[in-house]
């Protein structure tokens, strides 16, 4: 018997299943999804669990179960089930989907922190770790920034002067897997019963650390590679294990690009720490880019403020803007198209 509890299950979770439809059915949370198959961690054991063709044809690919989300299923054989119900999503961390204007793709629900995972060679760019933060910090959820491979050489003065800005919004931690010491203060963080979820690029070694939090091999990695030197990227899906001490952990494929998916656009200058300086702004609409009394701008010719963190606040605040009102228009158009669907429906008597 699986005690849930350890995977996050509570009262308020209690609460919302008694609300459904099939509260008398067990329940379960996902731990990895293979397109359309999906593993469930339930008080039975783990259910390899397929859709109801209610959930499959109703929802929006976004709105299809992800690792980490709560279902109910009925269950049937020895280990299969249908997954019935989907319990409302919390503190779930999406991105924009690739290759479309304003989908979202969820990476995983109900997380409590989430692990942005750079290693200390090639592979390390503030850019990137900015990206990853302001979208963390949208879902209400705490981001860390873990710098992997701290056995290598690198500058550690000035790779933490290069992240000033970032360090006052999250804690950083230097890690390797080669110095067991360097990652009991990150094993420490996790506390019992929270759920972390690792994102970063592919090779920065984040099944590794998966592997040495859980004190043994939970999950596939590959070995260096001969002509670059770096991890061979492994993780194909996002899967969740559970460590010793009762902290959930969910790897996740490395991404080369992490689109943002932010609903309020406006929140980027409050983690990027530009509303410390906007205040001070002549006009209460400035756009920080070429108004008069700009007092952004004035702390970036004055060196208060780093060009190079404004420069990627003017980015992401066109990306997020972007998305934002793509998303809009494309909901406007589905609430449109659903009117004119249901008057169809009326006037042919369905």
């Amino acid at each position: 018997m699986i005690q849930l509890n350890n995977y996050g299950w509570n009262e308020p979770l209690q609460q919302l299943k008694q609300a459904s439809s099939f509260h008398t059915l067990p329940h379960g949370r996902v731990s990895v999804v293979h397109r359309t198959r999906y593993d469930v961690i339930a008080a039975e054991g783990l259910v390899q669990c397929e859709l109801s063709g209610n959930l499959l044809y109703s929802k929006a690919d976004m709105e299809l179960p992800c690792t980490g989300d709560w279902v109910i299923f009925q269950p049937f054989d020895e280990d299969k089930g249908i997954i019935l119900d989907i319990l409302p999503r919390e503190r779930a961390l999406y991105r924009k989907k690739n290759g479309t204007v304003a989908d979202r793709q969820a990476i995983a629900s109900y997380v409590d922190k989430a692990f942005i995972v750079q290693s200390l060679d090639d592979n390390f760019n503030i850019r990137r770790a900015e990206r990853f933060m302001v979208q963390i910090l949208e879902a209400r959820i705490q981001p860390v920034l873990v710098l992997n491979k701290a056995d290598l050489e690198f500058d550690r003065e000035g790779i933490l002067a290069s992240i000033t800005h970032l360090s006052r919004q999250m804690p950083v931690f230097f890690t390797s897997i080669h110095q067991p010491a360097t990652l009991q203060p990150l094993k420490e963080y996790i506390g019992a019963g929270e759920t972390v979820v690792f994102v970063g690029s592919s090779g920065v070694g984040k099944s590794s650390l998966v592997n040495a939090l859980c004190e043994h091999s939970v999950l596939l990695t590959s070995a260096i590679s001969q002509s670059t030197g770096k991890g061979k990227h492994t993780s194909t899906r996002r899967e969740m294990v559970l460590m010793k001490n009762g902290g959930i952990l969910i790897d996740t494929p490395g991404v080369r690009e992490f689109g943002l998916a932010l609903d309020q656009p406006d929140s980027l200058a409050e983690a990027l720490e530009i509303s410390d300086y906007a205040d001070g702004c002549r006009f209460r609409d400035c756009q920080h880019i070429n108004e008069a009394g700009c007092a952004v701008i004035a702390a970036v010719q004055e060196g208060r403020l780093d060009r190079r963190v404004y420069e990627s606040y003017l980015k992401l605040r066109r990306e997020a803007w972007h998305f934002s009102a793509s998303e809009h228009e494309k909901r406007k158009w589905e609430r449109s198209f659903s009117k004119l669907v249901e008057e169809a429906k009326r006037r042919k008597g369905y």
